[in-house]
């Protein structure tokens, strides 16, 4: 829901685009057409995120095993800001790092490996 209030309030948007879906945001002096990248962090950290947690825990019996569904909830929330980087545009005073990372994406790397240490305490604690 934070997404969707960044999108309707014209903040966080995307970098310039030509793609058909491409929103021209109020806020933005230049006035390009833009990534709507705060739908995509919602589909992606709401609504897919959402699913896979639902279908782990109530299918796959996730809560059975202690830290397995706050991994794949780490893990997922990272490399789904990962993803939406890309899309994003960065901060303007700090800018991109080595040519293309981005500080959302150096930031979301220990919540990555929080997720993936969890998963792997989960399946040792399994057996």
């Amino acid at each position: 829901l934070g997404r969707l209030a960044n999108f309707i309030n014209g903040e966080l948007w995307g970098r310039a685009t030509d793609v058909p879906w491409a929103f021209v945001f109020p806020t933005d002096e230049l006035q390009l057409p833009r990534h709507p990248s705060q739908l995509y962090e919602a589909m992606l950290e709401g609504l897919l995120l959402f699913v896979a947690v639902r279908i782990a825990t109530h299918r796959y019996g996730a809560l059975r095993h202690a830290g397995r569904a706050s991994g794949i909830f780490a893990l997922g929330y990272g490399l789904s800001r990962i993803l939406v980087e890309f899309f994003r545009e960065p901060d303007s005073f700090l800018g991109y790092f080595a040519g293309f990372i981005t500080m959302g994406m150096i930031l979301s790397l220990p919540l990555c490996a929080v997720g993936v240490w969890l998963l792997l305490r989960s399946a040792r604690l399994g057996k």
